[in-house]
């Protein structure tokens, strides 16, 4: 049985997802602070972690990091609001997993712990298993991915040192795999560590590892993902943020190819290519001092840029057709393409978490859609709220607010649906449309109970009727 820690300091929603996630097959527990929470990771020892983005005594993306240094293959998912949604998108980028909004939508919750458990078990595999081919990167034919193409397969059946650069999410870690994939070296291990997500403490160990007794808290003998990558390929994400000591020792390996565990004196040979990647020009590091000149020139055999997605719209609805064909496959449901208007609203879009937060907004809005397309109001919120097309989507030219998935029981209504206008990030009407899309999709969800509505939304009954009045519920209560 898989289990899962919850970390909110809201008693009620701990205490609603503890039966739920129980009653779904999981082990449960929940912590009501940051500092309980902690020592429940070493107690319980979690498969995965919900984690509210606001706690009383520590800020989340504080916690965020205290959990990667323990264990950076756990995954994390954020519990936020709409008001955090763009701290809660740094926090993805800091390694959690996904993020969820509150209101908390029941399928969506199971769908990202299935997920998020199924990728931490191939993470797992991937250091371990030798990598027997079958990856494939998408590549469309636009000539920004022909070009990437060409690259790959020029220096793939080489031994060069390559360093990768992009941004984050835009698919540095999947034309490392490529260029693995298409070596010399396809039959052995691809091993990736991701260098922005594991302490400066603990780097050394994690790249070279280490003998048990070698520091406190070095209980057991380590390998560290140099040894296991003999004879593969090994890739370095976010090169730039290794120790300046570790960046000598790294040198070293690469040079002598030779390498010691931490608190072992005997030297053992190693073979494995080694690839990296950055956010950052490494040579500016360099300038900066942050990084050794010599070891960035031993890196600097061959470069590839992997450009964002902004910069080839030509890809965007390339590779959300293909993300879409893959989901619909995982929750067995059919969806014939997107509404003219998504697409609109995805090539105008910036994407700045690139082809993983595309995937990621196609992921939530293709289980949401309740039509036979992926359709605008099955879109996330801050990506309408960012467009600026204005949109025409009935005879009064009006947008209706997404009612996330329940508008089988919001058609229900008696009283017809609040309009409201959108053209553009209007702050005050985007807060406005919001707060009225989820108050509509609990009530529905409720049965329009408003006790138990209100218990979700975190508000008193009393503000609920008064803003079910402004938004013409009130025809549809239930007795309570």
């Amino acid at each position: 049985m898989k289990r899962i820690l919850v970390i909110d300091d809201d008693h009620d929603i701990t205490a609603l997802l503890k039966r739920f996630l129980t009653k779904h097959g999981y082990e449960t527990e929940t912590a009501y602070s940051g500092a309980e929470g902690d020592k429940l990771m070493d107690s319980f020892k979690p498969d995965l972690i919900m984690l509210d983005y606001r706690l009383d005594d520590m800020d989340g993306s504080v916690f965020l990091g205290k959990i990667k240094d323990k264990n950076p293959n756990l995954p994390v998912i954020i519990i936020t609001g709409y008001s955090d949604l763009r701290t809660a998108i740094k926090m993805v980028r800091m390694g959690a997993f996904d993020y969820i909004t509150k209101p908390l939508i029941p399928d969506e919750i199971l769908l990202n712990i299935a997920q998020a458990l199924d990728e931490k078990s191939s993470a797992q595999q991937k250091t371990t298993k030798t990598s027997k081919g079958g990856f494939k990167y998408l590549f469309s034919e636009s000539p920004q991915s022909k070009n990437l193409q060409q690259q790959i397969a020029l220096v793939a059946p080489t031994q060069y040192a390559v360093i990768i650069y992009g941004e984050s999410g835009a698919g540095k870690e999947g034309v490392a795999r490529m260029i693995h994939e298409q070596s010399e070296r396809r039959n052995g291990p691809f091993v990736a560590m991701d260098c922005g997500a594991i302490s400066r403490e603990l780097a050394g160990s994690e790249l070279f590892g280490h003998e048990k007794g070698s520091f406190t808290g070095a209980v057991n003998q380590k390998v560290g993902h140099f040894e296991m990558a003999d004879k593969g390929t090994l890739f370095l994400d976010e090169v730039g943020n290794l120790p300046y000591e570790v960046q000598t020792l790294l040198l070293r390996v690469l040079q002598e190819k030779v390498l010691r565990r931490i608190g072992n004196n005997k030297e053992q040979a190693v073979d494995a290519r080694i690839i990296v990647a950055s956010n950052e020009r490494l040579i500016e590091a360099v300038h900066k001092k942050k990084f050794r000149d010599d070891l960035y020139h031993r890196l600097n055999e061959f470069q590839i840029d992997v450009l964002p997605l902004r910069k080839r719209p030509e890809d965007i609805m390339f590779f959300a057709s293909t993300f879409l064909q893959e989901i619909c496959q995982e929750l067995n449901k059919k969806l014939n393409g997107f509404e003219p208007a998504v697409e609109e609203v995805f090539l105008s879009y910036p994407w700045p978490g690139n082809i993983r937060e595309l995937k990621n907004v196609i992921k939530r809005s293709a289980l949401l859609s309740s039509r036979d397309v992926l359709d605008l109001k099955s879109l996330p919120f801050e990506i309408l709220n960012h467009s600026k097309i204005s949109f025409d989507l009935n005879e009064t030219g009006r947008i209706e607010p997404s009612f996330s998935g329940y508008d089988h029981d919001m058609n229900q209504m008696s009283s017809p649906a609040p309009q409201y206008e959108f053209a553009g990030p209007q702050l005050k009407k985007a807060a406005i449309e919001a707060e009225g899309e989820m108050i509509r999709a609990v009530l529905g969800r409720c049965n329009f109970n408003r006790s138990k509505a209100a218990q979700i939304l975190g508000i008193d009954r009393k503000t609920l009727y008064n803003k079910m009045k402004q938004l013409k519920l009130t025809e549809r209560i239930n007795s309570d």
